[in-house]
């Protein structure tokens, strides 16, 4: 049973080590203009949840500038972050954790 246990642990810990490292991206990059569940400047992200799919989140992330008609929006504020690929799968997986809420 020991010889499990370890495993076990270690894996529940790096899940909740990716979800904490959105959140931790997230309020870094992301928290000036948006909100979990709020307006602020920008939209919250329980609407983008609802719209979007973690491509698109992230293609936004990447270009804002060459998405934001594609999205049908007349003009973007949004910056562009330089954001690793790692990072912006983390704030997309966190932004979608509001589907639904």
């Amino acid at each position: 049973m020991k010889k499990w246990l370890v495993p076990i642990i270690l894996f529940s810990s790096f899940l909740s080590a990716d979800d904490l490292d959105g959140k931790k991206v997230f309020e870094t990059y992301c928290w000036g203009c948006h909100h979990q569940t709020a307006v602020a400047f920008g939209p919250p992200f329980t609407e983008i949840a609802a719209k979007r799919t973690r491509e698109e989140i992230e293609a936004y992330i990447i270009s804002p500038e060459s998405m934001y008609k594609a999205f049908g929006y007349k003009r973007t504020a949004m910056s562009q972050l330089n954001l690793n690929d790692k990072e912006r799968e983390s704030v997309a997986k966190y932004i979608l954790l509001y589907k639904g809420k």
